[in-house]
C-alpha cells in the first residue's frame, strides 16, 4: 500500500464575485480531483488549533500529525532544519522576507511581502552582501529560497510581537516597525540593512526593469528548535517530502523524511510541475509515503487573483495529481491519497484565515461506496449536512485515517 497527501496551499476562498460567486477552488477544471473525491470521502479538517495563527507552519504541521500545541516554537526554526541549521540553546531564528518598504513620512507602507517575487539568484546576492556588510555578533543572515530567508539571533528575545508582512500588504505598518526600533541594537541592525540595500546593483536593475526593489527585510515567525516526532518512526514507514519552500522541506526533515532538491521548483505559479511530479513517482517506487506541496495557489491569494488562483489549482490537478495517481495505477500499486489544503488564503483579504478545510480521502480499492460529490468548500458543506459526516478536530486523525491506525491512546 502506498500512502499519500497532496496539498494545495492556501486553496481554500471564499465567493469571488468575478467567478460568479463560485470560488476559485469550484470555478477551476479539476477532474481527476473531482473523480477521486466522487468515489472516496468528503470532510472538514481543523488544521489550525483555536488559539493559534493561520499559518502554512501550524496548518501543515497539523497536517503531518503533530499537535502544535505541543510541538510548534515558530515558522522559521522548521525553515532552518530545512538548510541544515542546528540551532543552539541561546538562538533564535526569525524568517528573513525581503520586502519592499514604502517610507511616507511617519507611514510605513509594506507595499510587497516579497519584493515582486524575487528570484533566489538575486535573494542570494543580496543575502550575502547584508552578512558581509551588516551582521554583527548576534546577528547573521542565511540565504533560502526567493523572498524567504533566514536571520539568526543569539541573545535574548527584545520582548516585541512580530507579524507576518503578508497580513499587511498595502497597509501602515509603522506600528510594527516602531516597535523593532525601539530597541537600540535591532535599530543599529535595520539603519544599516536599509542603507546599503537603498542603492544596491540588484535593486538598480530591478526598479529599471519595472519591478519593486528589495530595499528592506521584515524579521518574524521566530522561535527556538523544535522536537518534533517522527512520522516514519510513528508508522513505521519510509517517505518523502516534495515540496519547493524551506518550511515544508524543513517540516520533512523533523518527520523522518527525505527532502530531494527540484530543479526549478519556484514556490509559484512558474514552479517545476514535472520535476515535482516525478519526484513523488521516483520516491514511491521505493517508499512507501510522499507528501506533496504546492505553494502556487496561497501565492495567488495573496497576490488578490483569483483568475491565477484557478490557474494554479487546475495545475494542482493536471501536472500533480493526476500524473503521480496515473503512474501509480499503471504500476498496479494500491493506494490511499489525501487531497486537501493547508488553510484558506481568500483573494479578497489577501491573507491566511483558518476555516476548516475540504479535505478528501480516497482508497484505490474503493470497498465503500463513494460520497459522491465534487472537491469544493460548498460541496464539502453539503456532504457534511447530507452524511452527517464528522469534522477532523485533532491533528492526529487525518494521519490515522491515511495510515488505517487506531488513534494512539
Amino acid at each position: 500500500m502506498k500512502y499519500l497527501i497532496l496539498v494545495g496551499d492556501g486553496m481554500g476562498d471564499y465567493p469571488c464575485e468575478e467567478l460568479n460567486g463560485g470560488t476559485p477552488l469550484s470555478a477551476a477544471k479539476t477532474p481527476c480531483i473531482d473523480d477521486l473525491c466522487r468515489k472516496g470521502s468528503l470532510f472538514f479538517n481543523h488544521t489550525v488549533p483555536e488559539g493559534f495563527p493561520p499559518g502554512s507552519d501550524v496548518a501543515n504541521m497539523s497536517l503531518m500529525g503533530c499537535s502544535p500545541a505541543k510541538y510548534f516554537t515558530g515558522r522559521a526554526p522548521l525553515e532552518a532544519a530545512a538548510m541544515g541549521i542546528s540551532l543552539q540553546p541561546n538562538e533564535y531564528a526569525f524568517r528573513c522576507n525581503t520586502v519592499t518598504l514604502d517610507f511616507n513620512g511617519e507611514e510605513v507602507i509594506m507595499r510587497d511581502f516579497s519584493a515582486d517575487h524575487i528570484s533566489s539568484e538575486e535573494a542570494r546576492e543580496l543575502i550575502a552582501g547584508l552578512e558581509e556588510n551588516c551582521s554583527t555578533e548576534h546577528f547573521h543572515f542565511k540565504p533560502g529560497v526567493s523572498y524567504r530567508n533566514l536571520v539568526l539571533f543569539s541573545g535574548k528575545h527584545p520582548g516585541f510581537a512580530t507579524t507576518p508582512p503578508h497580513d499587511h500588504i498595502g497597509k501602515d505598518i509603522a506600528e510594527y516597525w516602531n516597535a523593532y526600533r525601539k530597541n537600540d541594537e535591532w535599530r543599529e541592525l535595520l539603519d544599516s540593512v536599509k542603507a546599503y540595500l537603498s542603492n544596491h546593483p540588484v535593486n538598480r536593475k530591478r526598479i529599471a526593469d519595472g519591478k519593486n526593489p528589495a530595499n528592506m527585510i521584515w524579521l518574524w515567525g521566530e522561535g527556538k528548535k523544535p522536537g518534533m516526532p517522527s512520522l516514519s518512526k510513528r508508522f513505521n514507514i519510509t517517505g518523502t517530502m516534495v515540496s519547493a519552500v524551506d518550511l515544508l522541506k524543513g517540516l520533512g526533515i523533523l518527520g523522518g523524511l527525505s527532502t530531494p532538491e527540484i530543479k526549478g521548483a519556484t514556490g509559484y505559479i512558474d514552479t517545476n510541475y514535472a520535476g515535482k511530479a516525478a519526484a513523488a513517482i521516483d520516491a514511491l517506487k521505493t517508499q512507501d509515503f510522499v507528501f506533496v506541496h504546492l505553494e502556487a495557489p496561497d501565492e495567488a491569494g495573496h497576490e488578490g487573483s483569483a483568475k491565477v488562483k484557478v490557474q494554479a489549482i487546475e495545475d494542482f490537478d493536471s501536472r500533480i495529481v493526476e500524473p503521480i495517481l496515473a503512474d501509480l495505477r499503471q504500476r498496479g500499486e494500491e493506494f490511499r491519497v489525501v487531497v486537501t489544503m493547508d488553510h484558506f488564503t481568500p483573494v479578497a483579504l489577501r491573507t491566511h484565515v483558518s476555516n476548516p478545510v475540504p479535505t478528501l480521502l480516497y482508497d484505490s480499492r474503493e470497498k465503500e461506496p463513494g460520497c459522491g460529490f465534487t472537491f469544493s468548500e460548498a460541496e464539502c458543506t453539503r456532504a457534511k449536512e447530507t452524511t452527517g459526516t464528522t469534522d477532523l478536530i485533532s491533528s492526529d486523525e487525518l494521519v490515522e485515517l491515511l495510515f488505517e491506525r487506531a488513534p494512539e491512546a
